[in-house]
């Protein structure tokens, strides 16, 4: 199972940390350890400065390689939430020497998951997710400001990557990023209902 993300998907976001909007998808991948699902967060002993970042997120229910927009939406069946934590200090860091972010992106526990639900009972050109830190909304998303859909990634993505099933393609985050600390609760929730929550230790 490989975990695939795409950076800078949502205008706002991007602007937000001074990078410009992408022609492509900018894409990134997390190791298998970096899942986090019904635990707490440790904030890593290497970042004073990590991040949250609460993004959709599909799993593959159907493998394959050159899939085409027109039947991407085949080959997955569920969606979710997820929070791709990023050390914004040691990402920064690495990105002035211009080295890749791995280190800052896929660190143990880095990539939290909610449970995943059937797509049909979602409009995913319109979907509303949010973000709660200590009952205060901080991320307020919508699909449709997504500059490249899930199709249209998944179409890039498996031009380079065979995509197998049970990956995830965590699909970029809207603006409102912000700093974590010790015992901030955050809450994420899919249209109304909430589907994730997980405190900071």
């Amino acid at each position: 199972m490989k975990i695939i993300c795409i950076g800078r998907n949502y205008s706002e976001h991007a602007k937000e940390l001074g990078n410009a909007i992408p022609d492509q998808p900018v894409i990134f991948m997390k190791p298998d350890t970096a899942v986090l699902k019904g635990n707490d967060f440790y904030i890593p002993e290497f970042s004073n400065d990590v991040h949250y970042e609460l993004e959709v997120v599909v799993k593959i229910s159907k493998g394959g390689k050159y899939i085409q927009k027109e039947t991407a939406n085949k080959h997955y069946e569920e969606i979710g939430l997820g929070i791709d934590f990023t050390a914004r200090d040691l990402q920064s860091d690495l990105k002035s020497k211009g080295l890749p972010w791995e280190l800052a992106k896929g660190f143990d526990g880095s990539a939290v998951v909610s449970s995943f639900f059937k797509k049909e009972n979602y409009n995913l050109e319109s979907l509303n997710f949010s973000l709660l830190k200590n009952k205060e909304k901080v991320q307020n998303g919508n699909s449709k400001d997504m500059i490249f859909s899930i199709d249209d990634i998944i179409a890039f993505v498996s031009q380079y990557f065979t995509l197998r099933v049970g990956d995830l393609i965590f699909t970029g985050t809207p603006e409102g990023v912000g700093k974590v600390s010790e015992n901030d609760v955050l809450e994420a929730y899919l249209e109304d209902e909430k589907i994730l929550d997980i405190r900071i230790m």
